[in-house]
């Protein structure tokens, strides 16, 4: 059995988190494979989250961006969130509970041969010859600049039709995990994790409509013109520069985010946001 230890970087608490689930796995006789940025505070052999793709269980420690992070390099092995954050969306286990919820999935999976998991979708954008690395949270199509007489003229069609055209700062495409997220700053709606649906928000916009909650299996279709060019972004991170005229395709990701260990609390975590 392999498990990988993936933790916030620069995070003291977290480091000592993860030595402290190294130790158990060890005397499970677990192979355990711990992120670089941490085995080297640990003083052992790191590898990077890409190389965890084929473990049993991955531990993410840390915020939702330490779990977006462990995500991106993880695939499809299943990840288990450890809450260090302040809200936590995706982290569903306390620090305090852990090591004990750890060692109860690997009892589980010597017993089942896997862990239980919950898949949660991601998003996908593409263009005519590029695909950008699939998102937990957004899609975000940009113009180059935001404010007052920037921005840059978007059509949005949703499975071929026409649901809004304006000057914008941008739109924005979410999971319900990332309707949390940036989709919420921007006055989009909340959406439980339990909907299978994706929302549709504009940024900003000189006509704006109401954001849309659509199907998971919906195609959104993003237009940018009139700009000297725009990005398109995938969870904040993934980045691609694109030449207006041009149309983003959004959709279901292929493969999920597989999460492994107990669901969060939805409710709850809403009371800690601002």
């Amino acid at each position: 059995m392999q498990v990988g230890l993936v933790a916030q970087k620069d995070n003291a608490r977290a480091e000592h988190l993860a030595e402290q689930l190294r130790e158990m796995l060890g005397e499970r006789n677990v192979t355990v494979l711990v992120d670089e940025a941490t085995a080297s505070a640990l003083g052992v052999a790191g590898v990077p989250p890409s190389a965890m793709r084929d473990c049993d269980l991955v531990v993410s420690i840390g915020g939702d961006g330490t779990f977006l992070y462990t995500a991106r390099g993880a695939g499809t092995a299943p990840i288990m969130g450890v809450n260090l954050g302040e809200v936590g969306f995706l982290n569903a286990v306390s620090p305090d509970e852990a090591v004990d919820v750890v060692e109860s999935e690997i009892d589980h999976i010597e017993q089942a041969g896997r862990p239980r998991i919950r898949e949660m979708m991601r998003l996908q954008a593409s263009g005519d010859d590029w695909t950008l690395d699939p998102a937990v949270n957004e899609i975000v199509v940009h113009s180059p600049q935001r404010g007052h007489g920037n921005g840059a003229s978007f059509e949005v069609r949703v499975d071929g039709q026409l649901y809004t055209g304006s000057r914008a700062d941008g739109v924005l495409v979410a999971t319900p995990a990332g309707s949390t997220a940036y989709n919420l700053s921007e006055g989009g709606p909340l959406i439980r994790p339990e909907v299978d649906g994706l929302v549709v928000t504009e940024m900003c916009a000189s006509d704006p409509m109401p954001s849309l909650v659509t199907a998971a299996e919906s195609t959104v279709e993003v237009r940018i013109d009139d700009a000297d060019h725009g990005f398109v972004i995938s969870d904040g991170r993934a980045q691609r520069r694109i030449e207006p005229p041009a149309t983003i395709r959004v959709e279901n990701a292929e493969t999920p985010v597989r999460m492994a260990g107990p669901p969060g609390e939805f409710f709850k975590a809403l009371n800690k946001l601002d």
